[in-house]
């Protein structure tokens, strides 16, 4: 999910671009070991990870995989999840890497129906919650982490103000939230597509172009990008608290107060932001092996990788998203500080294939003008 980022060092991440992860570790007899000592290639003990600019992993877990292959994992990070995808979509047959992470429900069609993957059923996905496996016939992709993707609110704004927070789309549209709340463009963000998505599930295919016109008759503020929103303009976060923001709404994550926390100096006792868990969407993020992989056999020993219980545990305090497989445990001050959605909007993969372009462009017509 594309998902809620390290709050504090997300412009130096972003900024790094490509990194190598995971020192050289010594082979043993696991089966897709390389073979050869280029990098990158047939044979080669590289794996290169096409991804979205917040891939995150622990170096341990990297080098764990590094000694049970004898792969080193190098990263190359591509932008936001939507522009990460569309970099994908335009190198098909010549990727730049061998394996594509964190293509979402939000734009997997896009993925599928353009070829991007060679189909694969990693190793281990019997432990894997069947809700999430959208693409069970073809393999094509493995699903990796989900999220919620939800207005967050500035505790201390509200209280404050003694006003209570929103809880859910249509309180989004009252008078008494009127100039509060920032949202990302759907045509560039992965969390702003989300957030589109989710009105047009609570709304119904011909109620959320009326949502909309009553969300932009209250003042709502469209940004380009979830680093911009959170960082920049929400009052609640740590960078918005340095920047002055003024906006105490934001499209973020159900998982974003648990970075708050963990990020901070000293870290508090209690997380200063809150999720309106009415407002939320459901994402779920994938990974595929790309069509053309110059290293095959390192491409699908890292998917199964990404599903072991090792890398899935070491997600919730570095991606800030929930593992998929049933035996991973979560960290504490993820479970205290985060919220858990019981009944999250969702859409069918074949419903947002059939509008998601459509509703973009009505979108953009409505608000932006």
């Amino acid at each position: 999910m594309s998902t809620t980022k390290k709050i504090t060092v997300a412009a130096v991440a972003a900024a790094l671009g490509v990194t190598t992860l995971a020192a050289c570790g010594g082979k043993d007899s696991g089966s897709g070991a390389g073979t050869g000592t280029e990098d990158g290639g047939t044979g080669s003990k590289t794996v290169t990870l096409v991804s979205h600019d917040s891939f995150v992993a622990s170096d341990d877990v990297l080098k764990e995989f590094t000694r049970r292959t004898g792969y080193t994992v190098k990263v190359l990070k591509s932008g936001d999840a939507g522009e990460a995808v569309n970099k994908a979509v335009l190198t098909k047959g010549a990727p730049q890497g061998d394996v594509f992470f964190g293509v979402d429900n939000t734009l997997l069609s896009r993925a599928l129906d353009n070829g991007v993957f060679e189909p694969y059923e990693a190793k281990g996905l019997d432990r894997v919650d069947d809700a999430v496996q959208l693409d069970r016939g073809g393999h094509r992709v493995t699903p990796v982490d989900f999220g919620d993707i939800c207005v967050n609110y500035d505790k201390k704004y509200f209280a404050d103000k003694k006003l209570a927070p929103p809880q859910s789309f249509e309180d989004l549209t009252r008078p008494a939230y009127k100039d509060l709340l920032v949202v990302e463009n759907p045509e560039r963000s992965s969390p702003g597509l989300g957030f589109l998505l989710g009105t047009a599930a609570a709304s119904g295919d011909e109620g959320w172009q009326d949502y909309w016109k009553k969300l932009k008759a209250n003042g709502v503020k469209v940004v380009d990008s979830w680093e911009i929103a959170y960082n920049q303009e929400f009052s609640g976060s740590s960078g918005g608290k340095q920047a002055k923001a003024d906006r105490p709404l934001v499209v973020s994550y159900a998982s974003s107060p648990p970075a708050e926390v963990l990020y901070s100096d000293p870290q508090p006792a209690e997380a200063p932001t809150g999720v309106s868990t009415g407002t939320c969407f459901r994402q779920v993020e994938f990974a595929g092996l790309l069509k053309g992989a110059k290293n095959t056999d390192g491409g699908k020993a890292l998917i199964d990788f990404l599903i072991s219980k090792e890398f899935q545990e070491d997600m919730p305090l570095n991606m800030f998203v929930h593992p998929v497989v049933g035996d991973a445990e979560l960290p504490e001050l993820f479970t205290k500080h985060g919220v858990v959605i019981d009944k999250p909007q969702t859409m069918a993969p074949e419903k947002i294939a059939a509008n998601r372009d459509q509703w973009i462009q009505s979108w953009s017509s409505l608000v932006l003008r």
